[in-house]
């Protein structure tokens, strides 16, 4: 792949342009709000100058809702050798192309799984999609040169292709983005009233859980929008389930010892079955997940802290798998948890104190 239009910068396709620019390739960028395209190219992301003749590949990085009525555009001009898109949902814009009539050989629908809770062009990174997967939903009309240029351009985004069917990965994403999300809201939505006194005793859990409620309401709107159905389904199965959940929690407030019983045992199956869906959560680089050991640092909010946290840990031999930070309420101080391999963490923790870290048990 030489050149390349990307047809939509905001965190997506400027990311993609991004790392394909550092990468050799002609970038050439369109939007239909040409700001945000002149921000794109001042972050080095390409070109506002449109293509003399066709390019290699044509990138869609637009809403659901837009996407078929973009690639028909720029499949009916003749911008590319191949097109494809980055939307979130796979199944409707395929058909809706479909349903157009066009020649659909020289397409690929594909989805990278990655993004944050930020958007627009100055949000990218050219390392938006490393190690990250990204779908790819090729037919049997897909022409291989085209499946080729697409999995030129996950390799130059250092992304994982992964081959799926247009509706199961629209399946998939409801279950493990599209359903997820909304329940986020819906748990961050009790704090919008909440007596301040409450929300001032808010830890890493509730932050965990409501992180991705931050995007932007205006994208969601599109992505559920073009995946309502199976997103309705699986809400559906959550609510029988908070349903459930509710009447063993009200049966632990009976006088009756039975009904107490049953309440314990319904709230102890949800439990049993959120652990057997949490261990099914890849780990890292998309392994099996491992069990870790937290070795929990107490530090101050100052410049240089972590790196020196890490830089002991690597001097006493110790690979730090993963790292939460949980900062204190009213204070200029934090605590860090070093997750390691559980056999490592008593000489990580013995070689901290040696440096003169406060731990925690």
């Amino acid at each position: 792949m030489r050149t390349a239009l990307v047809i939509g910068t905001g965190l997506i396709g400027t990311s993609v342009a991004l790392a394909l620019a550092q990468r050799g390739v002609v970038v050439h960028l369109d939007d239909h709000d040409p700001e945000q395209a002149r921000t794109a190219a001042a972050l080095g992301a390409g070109t506002e100058e449109p293509p003399a003749g066709a390019v290699d590949l044509a990138v869609v990085a637009a809403p659901p809702a837009h996407v078929a009525s973009l690639l028909a555009e720029a499949m009916t001009r003749g911008v590319a050798r191949g097109y494809l898109d980055v939307a979130s949902v796979k199944g409707g814009p395929r058909r809706e192309l479909e349903a157009r009539g066009l020649d659909l050989s020289a397409y690929i629908g594909t989805h990278p799984m990655s993004g944050r809770e930020k958007s627009g062009p100055l949000a990218a990174t050219a390392d938006l999609f490393e190690g990250r997967p990204w779908v790819l939903t090729p037919t049997r009309d897909t022409d291989t040169e085209v499946l080729n240029l697409a999995l030129e351009l996950v390799s130059h985004c250092r992304a994982v292709p992964v081959v799926m069917d247009a509706d199961a990965h629209d399946r998939a994403v409801a279950l493990v983005s599209h359903m997820p999300h909304l329940v986020s809201s819906l748990v961050a939505a009790r704090l919008e009233h909440a007596e301040e006194s409450a929300v001032r005793l808010c830890g890493g859990g509730i932050r965990d859980v409501t992180r991705i409620a931050a995007s932007d309401p205006r994208m969601w709107i599109d992505i559920l929008s073009a995946n309502p159905g199976p997103v309705a389904d699986l809400l559906s199965d959550v609510a029988a389930d908070l349903d459930g959940t509710v009447r063993a929690l009200r049966a632990l407030q009976s006088s009756d010892e039975d009904k107490r019983g049953e309440g314990a045992a319904g709230i102890a199956e949800v439990l049993r079955r959120g652990n057997a869906g949490q261990v099914r959560v890849p780990g890292k680089h998309g392994s099996a997940p491992r069990a870790y050991e937290a070795v929990v640092v107490l530090i101050d909010d100052q410049p240089g802290q972590l790196a020196r946290i890490f830089a002991d840990a690597g001097a006493a031999g110790v690979n730090i798998e993963d790292v939460r930070i949980e900062h204190a309420t009213g204070r200029q101080a934090g605590l860090v948890q070093l997750m390691v391999e559980p056999k490592a963490a008593p000489a990580l923790s013995a070689a901290l104190r040696e440096r003169g870290w406060a731990l925690r048990q």
